[in-house]
């Protein structure tokens, strides 16, 4: 076959555009949503390497083409359709702007979007980009005047004070968190492996209060080890790094490291999160397509994305 088959046509893939197909919106639009995917190409990234990631939230768009004419469909990790009858759809609120030499202005854009959603009683799903993304995101929650408890799923506990000289960038983010007024409580899981923490990095979460549950932990006692560390009825903000998942399902990332999450655990952390209380935002972060295989990477992200929103629907719903 000389022309590489249109895979996504076969499927009766429609417009790619937006996510699933989804509504476009902006987020200082009026609407109505369970949640609203907000692409954010970069925040504050290292100089060494750049924005890694930017292209992420337009692939990852491309990665979910073939599913756009069949959101209806039954999605058997949701035990039904991704948006019931009676609950509300997502809807894609595009890029922010990246600027790839005003660090503070990405993140004010990130900041200013993520409250505009929450403005509309739907759960932002920031989609990046790198590690740094989480810190603006976070930043806009101390406005609702709640607490908050974050489940961070990751690789690496990211609790550098400072990396290349930058206090906001990917590898101090948990420790930035740790330092909001609004954050109560921090539960890492899925470390592994030697990352970029120093023991004292460590020790410094642990003298916090943070709670670990190292990926080899997790495969050991499930995904209930995590979600026991959750209060009932918190306020839940969820900070996925992708390199948490296993470099064979996901292997678009820039630190691939054996022994990681596979989907269902990490699909079952978010339904438990959103089960023990309310996912108040999420963000899916350090996806690189540039070091993809054959789009695998995108394949899997895309579709936990898709399957979270359907989540976050039935979560409204409740």
């Amino acid at each position: 076959m000389a022309k590489k088959p249109d895979l996504a046509a076969l499927f009766g893939a429609t417009d790619a555009s937006t996510f699933l197909g989804l509504r476009r919106v902006s987020p200082a639009d009026k609407f109505s949503a369970s949640s609203a995917y907000i692409g954010a190409p970069g925040a504050t990234p290292y100089g060494s390497v750049g924005a890694y990631c930017h292209n992420a939230p337009v692939v990852l768009r491309r990665a979910i083409a073939s599913l756009t004419a069949n959101i209806d469909r039954y999605n058997f990790d949701l035990d039904g359709p991704t948006f019931p009858d009676g609950t509300l759809p997502a809807v894609d609120c595009g890029d922010v702007v990246f600027d790839e030499a005003d660090f503070a202005k990405n993140r004010s854009a990130i900041t200013q979007a993520v409250t505009d959603v929450l403005a509309n009683n739907a759960v932002p799903i920031v989609v990046g980009g790198d590690d740094s993304i989480p810190v603006p995101m976070l930043q806009a929650l101390a406005s609702t005047g709640k607490r908050y408890t974050i489940l961070q799923i990751d690789a690496h506990i990211d609790w550098r004070e400072s990396h290349m000289g930058e206090t906001l960038g990917l590898s101090s983010t948990m420790r930035r968190a740790s330092e909001m007024s609004h954050i109560e409580h921090i539960v890492q899981v899925g470390a592994r492996g030697v990352g970029s923490a120093h023991p004292q990095d460590y020790q410094d979460a642990v003298d916090s209060g943070v709670r670990f549950v190292t990926a080899g932990a997790l495969h050991r006692e499930g995904v209930t080890a995590a979600l026991d560390l959750i209060s009932p009825g918190a306020n839940i903000v969820v900070c996925l790094d992708v390199d948490a998942l296993d470099p064979s399902i996901v292997p678009g990332v820039i630190g691939r490291t054996p022994g990681g999450l596979n989907y269902h655990q990490v699909l079952d952390l978010i339904t438990g999160a959103s089960d023990k209380g309310r996912i108040s935002a999420i963000d899916f972060v350090e996806y690189m397509p540039d070091v993809d295989v054959d789009d695998l990477g995108a394949l899997v992200v895309s579709r936990l994305i898709a399957s979270t929103m359907g989540v976050l629907a039935r979560q409204a719903a409740r």
